[in-house]
């Protein structure tokens, strides 16, 4: 049985997460029930993969406010000395669509302003097909609000502009994998938290999001 957590996002001071994700990006198409990859590299920032370290790996879908775990890929993976994970979807999460992320939260690295909370860094959205599920009223809700989603661009270490994660803060939850469908309306919400966001940098997150979201 899955369950289904909400968790509220600060927008963190430094603007860019030190895990850079290679795959899936935006023009990449996963299939329901069929294996599928996660690759990284280190983004060139700090902190570094090493300060990064021990991370678990899942499918979210939500905006920068509030984001929904589907499913869990990898309790915890390190991501200094690991540069990719498989897995196969489970395509009860939800339906076709291209409104999923991959979402890395690190296991022991914090925020650097404000270590109550660890340091997650995201994929772009990508889409997944062959999907059997339905998202409830409130994972859709989270949706439209997809302008503010926890995405932004930066140059990769060869100096190419590519949709990546955006470095925030988010509340730890215990078990977060998933759901949609049925599932979802009987799931309940295990944690949230509220904190003010930095009005310049979700500007540029916005901004970042006019070329991130129509693909």
């Amino acid at each position: 049985m899955f369950s289904k957590v909400l968790v509220t996002l600060a927008i963190a001071s430094s603007a860019f997460a030190t895990v850079f994700v290679t795959a899936p990006v935006a023009s990449t198409t996963y299939s329901g029930g069929k294996p599928a990859v996660v690759t990284w590299q280190d983004s060139g920032s700090a902190p570094s993969l090493k300060d990064f370290g021990p991370s678990k790996i899942s499918i979210y879908v939500g905006n920068a406010q509030q984001q929904t775990s589907l499913q869990t890929l990898n309790e915890s993976v390190d991501v200094s000395t690991t540069n990719s994970i498989n897995f196969t979807p489970d395509a009860s999460i939800g339906p076709n669509g291209n409104e999923y992320f991959i979402r890395f939260e690190s296991l022991s690295l914090k925020d650097a302003a404000q270590p109550q909370f660890p340091a997650l860094a995201f994929s772009a959205k990508f889409t997944l097909d062959s999907m059997t599920g339905v998202f409830s009223a409130a994972i859709l809700s989270q949706i439209s609000g997809q302008s503010t989603a926890p995405l932004a661009t930066q140059s990769t270490p060869a100096g190419i502009t590519t949709p990546v994660a955006a470095t925030t803060t988010a509340a730890s939850s215990s078990k977060k994998p998933t759901s949609t469908g049925s599932s979802a309306a009987s799931a309940s919400a295990s944690s949230a938290a509220v904190l003010s966001s930095r009005a310049g940098w979700v500007g540029a997150v916005i901004g970042a999001l006019v070329g991130v979201t129509m693909f």
